[in-house]
């Protein structure tokens, strides 16, 4: 099987997931149950995307700059600021302690 093959039928199966979501009826997902799953798996699926990205680098976990960059941020998300000040307060932690040696 080829590259091209494989992502063709991955593309597939995929759209044949999303058309099989049409057929189920609503009375299943607005069950109180479904909807709490759904809502407690975004936020599962989200934290662990963000543990992936901010301390992997292959097989190792690597705790560098982006660490403390990630500390602040959910600092200041904890304290409602608004997402521009939050990436932007987040990359400028990063950037120092890259600047001062303190974090490869």
């Amino acid at each position: 099987m080829s590259v091209w093959s494989a992502i063709l039928l991955a593309a597939l199966l995929c759209l044949g997931l999303k058309a099989t979501g049409y057929l189920v009826p609503t009375r299943v997902l607005e069950a109180p149950r479904p909807a709490r799953i759904s809502d407690l798996l975004t936020v599962a699926l989200l934290a662990a995307l963000v543990a992936v990205q901010s301390l992997g680098a292959g097989q190792a976990v690597i705790v560098d700059a982006r660490v403390p960059a990630l500390l602040v941020a959910a600092g200041l998300l904890w304290l409602r600021q608004s997402f521009l000040v939050v990436v932007v307060a987040a990359a400028a932690v990063a950037a120092v302690l890259r600047l001062l040696g303190l974090a490869a």
